[in-house]
């Protein structure tokens, strides 16, 4: 009995994913023969309306006033509701990421992305076989960057954590094949996959501010957390550059990609790469992005779960 029950359990979970995955694509799959704007901004105000009314907004509240205690209730509920918008934003752009990405590297006139760091791109490209590790965290539409890398013949394999749902996951997979670089699952063997990338001269990207287990101590907006090592351990073992890299999301539904220079990885006496120092100054960086658009991050994560 109790082994039926367990194949029941996961059978009625398969079917509560399948329905959920056809409810989410069947609303993309409506706003896509919307103009992308209209489809945006609907979205945007449906879920800065709906947002407030799930679970996961006592969370960010909660995340929130951690992060600003300085910050009124008011405050702190309209960066709550930037939130919201902002992933609907993120969700409905998967399906218009062929319409909306324009950034063209020998165009005049910007169009609706422009690139913050340019001349770095151009430089990255002109290291032929030399390896790169791009960062960066869930703020804009993080989508573009490797796209962008990809317009200046910069090919990037991206490490991204796929959704709980296997079938919306399927879903995201396909529609990112298409438009960018390599992907690898953050699952069993993806630390692999990505070491035959730079093994080989390629480039890759990785998302830095996700909650991890057993990763290392460290601390973000002051409060503990743990932090995937995996970068700062491939920055070791390759001798990579590593470059910060965000997305901005501009009034009237622009976007500016912003790639730093690389950064001074700390190091210990004997000069190797020290994990747990970089790990935090992967968080610092990330944090100081976040500071500046608090809107714009996914504050209903639960970063700082040990």
């Amino acid at each position: 009995m109790k082994r039926f029950l367990l194949l029941l359990g996961r059978r009625l979970k398969s079917l509560e994913y399948w329905l959920t995955a056809k409810l989410v694509i069947g609303v993309l799959a409506l706003l896509r023969r919307l103009p992308p704007e209209k489809a945006l901004d609907l979205a945007d105000k449906l879920a800065r309306a709906l947002g407030p009314k799930v679970g996961r907004h006592r969370l960010a509240v909660d995340n929130l006033r951690r992060a600003y205690p300085e910050k009124s209730d008011a405050e702190i509920e309209a960066v709550a509701r930037d939130m919201w918008g902002n992933m609907a934003r993120l969700a409905v752009e998967y399906v218009f990421l062929d319409k909306l990405f324009d950034f063209d590297p020998e165009a005049e006139t910007p169009g609706r992305v422009e690139v913050d760091g340019v001349e770095i791109f151009k430089r990255l490209r002109d290291e032929k076989g030399v390896p790169h590790i791009f960062f960066t965290g869930h703020l804009g539409n993080f989508e573009f960057l490797p796209i962008a890398a990809a317009r200046f013949d910069l090919a990037t394999t991206s490490l991204f954590r796929p959704p709980n749902n296997p079938y919306v996951a399927d879903y995201i997979m396909e529609t990112r094949r298409g438009a960018m670089g390599g992907l690898v699952p953050s699952q069993a063997g993806a630390a692999l996959q990505l070491a035959r990338v730079l093994d080989d001269g390629g480039n890759i990207g990785v998302l830095v501010d996700q909650k991890f287990r057993k990763g290392v101590k460290t601390r973000f907006f002051g409060r503990e957390c743990r932090t995937n090592p995996l970068l700062a351990k491939l920055a070791r073992q390759y001798a990579c550059d590593v470059y910060p890299a965000r997305c901005k999301r501009l009034p009237n539904g622009r976007y500016r990609l912003i790639v730093e220079d690389r950064i001074a990885l700390p190091r210990h006496s004997d000069g190797t790469i020290d994990i747990e120092a970089t790990a935090q100054m992967l968080n610092d960086v990330v944090e100081r992005w976040v500071r500046e658009d608090p809107g714009q991050w996914m504050w209903f994560h639960k970063r700082w779960q040990m």
